[in-house]
Order: structure tokens, then sequence, then C-alpha cells
């Protein structure tokens, strides 16, 4: 039977450094303050930003909400980024996408500076994950994968890790940051040929792969690591799952990260981190 490797004692965790970062930064006069810029009213963002702001709230993390239409225009969009870019008291940045389809999502993210986008979206970022150096912030939900490796004591170290998935969003940052803990790493996609074999031989097996329960026993073997970044709902149960089939393999690897209750859990914490880190590179 596998450890699960639950997301709420590594979000306390972060919770307990973040408090005490946050007195001593109030104590310095800078008070950590998070901008959520939202377009239109997509059910999907409202509830997001509620649990964004809850989540800041428990912390002590101040929120500043920018609400625009749905039809707002590009220049628009872009002057409000802009006037966060240069709002001394705003230390991230949170835009929601997708964007309306009337508006360049591209030239919108690469309109805000990357000591401010704590959620990893511009080419600043991801060039300051690839490269190492430190700068910018990777985008959460990756992030959230090496929290919770690092929470549970799974060392890296020469291991073997397979990551199915090459999104920006988590596949090629997860790999990237997996290296960055000297692991040997191996990245699958639709176009691998014999998956199941790739992803047995894994050490550590971040799932990404954005289909539901499509990982099953053919992909797993004894004694792995799975972080199960999945969440899809499931019709015919009811619930939400992940893209690891868990009755499959929690008989069989070592730890899973439980769906709900797993990456997601502890990717909003990671965004509010962000934002406690870029307030701290202000002083």
């Amino acid at each position: 039977m596998a450890e699960l490797l639950k997301g709420a004692d590594v979000v306390n965790a972060l919770n307990d450094k973040m408090i005490a970062e946050i007195e001593i930064l109030k104590s310095k006069g800078v008070s950590p303050t998070l901008a959520i810029l939202r377009v239109g009213e997509r059910p999907d963002d409202i509830s997001y930003e509620k649990g964004a702001t809850k989540r800041c709230g428990t912390v002590g993390v101040d929120v500043k909400n920018v609400v625009l239409p749905a039809d707002v225009a590009q220049d628009v969009l872009i002057q409000n980024v802009e006037t966060l870019n240069n709002d001394d008291t705003v230390h991230g940045v949170l835009i929601f996408r997708p964007l309306p389809k009337h508006l360049d999502e591209d030239a919108v993210c690469a309109a805000l500076k990357p000591e401010k986008d704590v959620d990893g979206i511009t080419e600043g970022s991801l060039a300051g994950v690839f490269t190492g150096s430190g700068k910018g912030f990777a985008p959460c939900t990756a992030q959230a994968c090496m929290e919770i490796l690092d929470y549970y004591n799974i060392d890296c170290k020469g291991k073997r890790a397979v990551v199915i998935g090459r999104s920006l969003v988590v596949g090629k940052p997860a790999a990237i940051m997996l290296m960055g803990k000297h692991a040997t790493v191996t990245v699958c996609h639709t176009r691998t040929v014999d998956m199941p074999a790739v992803a047995r031989n894994a050490e550590i097996l971040i799932v990404a792969a954005g289909k539901m329960e499509g990982i099953t026993k053919e992909y797993l073997s004894p004694g792995q690591t799975v972080i199960d970044v999945g969440i899809n709902w499931n019709d015919a149960k009811g619930k939400l799952c992940g893209d690891v089939k868990f009755d499959d393999a929690e008989p069989v690897v070592a730890a899973i990260t439980p769906v709900p209750g797993g990456v997601g859990t502890v990717t909003t914490s990671v965004l509010v981190s962000h934002v406690v880190e870029a307030a701290k590179n202000i002083l």
C-alpha cells in the first residue's frame, strides 16, 4: 500500500515559513501584496480568485483585485498591466488565462515584468528556470511538485525521473527542475515510443498527461514515487480524479499524491510564497 503524499502537510509547512517571513517584512514597512487581474466573469476564474484570496489572507498577504470587462480592448488591458508593473505597493501579479479570443495573450504576458510574474507565465521567468539563474519565478504547478518531493524527503539525486507531458506550464519546467536536483530525466509525450516501458523504468514519475486515468498499471512498477498533476471530473464516479488510475497505482507504487488533496492543494500556496519572495527581493 502506497504512502499518500498529502498536500495539506506541505501547505502547513509553507504557511509557517511564510508567516514568519511576512512578520519580518511588515516590521520593515513592506506589506506583501498580490494583484489579481481578471478579464470577464468566467466561473473557474472567479472560483480560483476566491481560493487565492483566502489563501493569501491565511498568511497575511494583501490582495488587490483588478476586474476588466470581457470585451476590454487590448491597449486598455496592456495599460492595466503596465500600471501594476509601476505600482511599488504591488509585488506580484496574477493574470488569469485563457484570455478572451480577441486579445493577444502572448503580448499581454510579455508586458508583465518578470520580477512581478509570480505565476511563471513570462519568457523572462521561464528563462530563469531553464538557465538556473534564479531570476523570475517557476510556474506554480511545476514548483508544487518539487515542494512535495522536498517535504517528503524524496531524494532525486541520481534517480531516474520520467515526466509525462511537455507543456510550458508543468512538463518542461518540472523536467528542468528535476535536473536541478540532479535526477536523470526523460520527458514523454504523444510521440514517445512504448511509453509504458519508459514510465515503468522511472523511480520518480511526474504525470501531467491531460488524460483522465490514462496512466494505468502497465506504466507502473514497485518502489516508484508518483506525482499526479492531473485534475479531471469523472462523471461516472461523480468525483475528481487524476491522470493516474489510482486504484492501479496505490497497491503497487511506494508513494503517490492523491487527487484531490495533492499537487493542486500546494499550487496556490506556491503562488502566495512567490509574492512573499518578490517582496523580499525589493529589500
